[in-house]
């Protein structure tokens, strides 16, 4: 927790920095709508295609060559309130998934409300996750394992701005994560990251409740808190007898509750871009869990990021960024009483890298990646992306 408090007190020290203007914060589905009340319909895309090469040591790897994701927009205006954005993913080639499809009607300037497929207001990359917004040719790591992106479910609720003041609300309540169809999803290793449902027949038990407020009322800054709560979904509900109190306690062992807290920050000052966020996890229920389940999942997921990148081009068409990151991520912060915190979930990421955008919406990339976990094992990367967003 320690951490997480320096990372706030980092973002707060900056907030009377000179800087340029920035405008609310725009997620995926709100630049899909801003496009479809132009035209009925609105048609966009967003494609990355990845080179891994690992080159640790003495040993030989070979590399991995991937059409990582492309992903088709569609946004429809039905009228002057009502629009439905969604978005369409292959990823690897051969997986096909819908990554968002909401209906969006707007009951005042500035408030609407959402239904249906939505991203998790959690962090940065959760919602703003298109290859020309980050540095850096994967994901960083911490929106990988521990928020964990894309992270999406099936909700209902209202986001807006507000007039009176510079920021940008949002609130939901939806599906949650999956923890148990008949094997426990979650585990120490990767988080949340198996339990995504993703719209796909979801197994809905009790609902989360997920929201997020963007202040961007100083010059170069966006701050985000984001906030989430829920029990996770188990299929070991489906049929129980609600007379039956013995079965419904080892029904109940096949979930956890989860308390998800995050802040990040977004700063631009001339040629000067700097980005942060924190996440800590916290969970209950996981010696029960762990126990019906085999798995190892952790009671705390902690982690967090730093980052700085310059513009050589600054001021022209192009953009020429040379950016270093710092990660520290680690899925058994705390364990459950009684259990041994696996070292190997205790990670520490470096990232040096050049992004190059040729044009606005089309990025070449390249970074070096040294990674050192709690047992001072360590694997370095090299790696290299086109990405398109359009």
């Amino acid at each position: 927790m320690k951490k997480g408090l320096l990372f706030v007190s980092m973002c707060l020290l900056m907030l009377g920095a000179k800087a340029q203007d920035v405008e609310a914060p725009k997620s995926i589905g709100s630049t899909i709508l801003e496009k479809v009340k132009e035209e009925k319909l609105s048609i966009g895309g967003y494609g990355e295609i990845h080179y891994n090469q690992q080159i640790s040591g003495n040993t030989r790897y070979n590399g991995e060559m991937d059409v990582h994701r492309m992903v088709l927009f569609l946004g429809y205006q039905f009228n002057d309130k009502t629009s439905f954005v969604t978005e369409i993913e292959y990823e690897h080639v051969k997986e096909l998934a819908v990554e968002q499809a909401f209906l969006n009607y707007n009951i005042r300037p500035n408030t609407s409300l959402r239904g249906g497929l939505m991203l998790v207001p959690m962090g940065i990359v959760n919602e703003y996750h298109e290859p020309t917004t980050f540095n850096g040719v994967e994901r960083p790591s911490v929106d990988k394992y521990i928020v964990p992106t894309t992270w999406r479910e099936i909700g209902v609720g209202v986001n807006g701005r507000l007039n009176s003041m510079p920021l940008r609300y949002q609130i939901y309540v939806m599906n949650g994560f999956n923890g148990y169809d008949g094997s426990g999803k979650l585990r120490g290793s990767d988080g949340f990251r198996k339990g995504r449902q993703k719209g796909a027949e979801s197994t809905f038990t009790s609902p989360s409740i997920s929201g997020k407020v963007d202040y961007y009322g100083i010059k170069g800054l966006n701050f985000g808190l984001s906030g989430y709560m829920g029990k996770t979904q188990s299929s070991a509900f489906d049929g129980l007898d609600k007379n039956d109190d013995i079965a419904e306690t080892i029904a109940d062992s096949t979930r956890v509750g989860i308390s998800m807290i995050g802040a990040d920050f977004r700063y631009k000052m001339d040629a000067l871009q700097l980005r942060g966020q924190y996440i800590h996890s916290f969970i209950s229920d996981v010696k029960e869990y762990n126990a019906k389940t085999g798995a190892d999942l952790g009671k705390e997921m902690m982690g967090y990021y730093l980052e700085a990148g310059y513009d050589l081009l600054h001021g022209k068409e192009q953009s020429l960024i040379p950016f270093i990151r710092y990660e520290n991520y680690n899925t058994h912060q705390k364990v459950a009483s009684g259990e041994v915190a696996n070292k190997a979930f205790d990670r520490q990421e470096w990232f040096f890298g050049l992004n190059y955008h040729l044009a606005k919406g089309a990025v070449v990339k390249a970074d070096y990646q040294s990674t050192k976990d709690g047992n001072n094992q360590k694997r370095h990367f090299v790696n290299f992306g086109v990405g398109v967003w359009f």
